[in-house]
This record gives C-alpha cells, sequence and structure tokens, in this order.
C-alpha cells in the first residue's frame, strides 16, 4: 500500500540538478547579502529571514508531500472496501 506509482519516481539526474540549483541559490543569496552596504545587524536580519524561509519552505513541501500520500492511501482503501463488497454481493442468493 506505500508503493508509489512509477510515473512519480524521481531520477538520479533531476535530483542532482535539484540539488545543486537549491545550493547555487542559496549560497547566491548568503553572499548578495554578506557584500550588501548594510549594517550588520540589517545584514543578521536578512540572514535570518532567508534561513526561516528555507527551512519553512522544506516543512511546506513535506506537508504537501504527505497530505497527497495521505490521499493516495484512501483513495486505495475506499477501492479495497468497495472492491470487497461487490465480491461479497452475488445477486443470485436471496436474502430470505
Amino acid at each position: 500500500m506505500t508503493a508509489l506509482n512509477d510515473s512519480s519516481k524521481v531520477t538520479a539526474a533531476f535530483s542532482l540538478q535539484a540539488t545543486i540549483a537549491f545550493g547555487v541559490s542559496f549560497l547566491g543569496v548568503l553572499g548578495g547579502i554578506f557584500f550588501l552596504p548594510i549594517d550588520s545587524w540589517q545584514r543578521m536580519f536578512l540572514g535570518m529571514s532567508v534561513l526561516f524561509l528555507v527551512t519553512s519552505a522544506f516543512t511546506l513541501a513535506k506537508v504537501i508531500r504527505d497530505q497527497q500520500e495521505a490521499a493516495t492511501v484512501r483513495v486505495r482503501l475506499d477501492e479495497a472496501r468497495m472492491e470487497r463488497l461487490l465480491a461479497e454481493h452475488d445477486p443470485y442468493i436471496s436474502g430470505t
């Protein structure tokens, strides 16, 4: 019941590309904040904001993934119940 569809598998190349893109963008933002001509307290505020943004993005992605998986399992359970009811029902046997 926990097996995923074949269409949801991620290739190694896509995973590597996503990891590299995340690393480059994160380092770019941190480097941009470091070289801004502003005071250190402003720089720290921007740095904390970026870190909070990154962690909340990971949390949101996990929540969305968990909701999709739960919906998939729920649909599978409903289908299994319906198949069981149909298998148990025999229209040729009278209920009396």
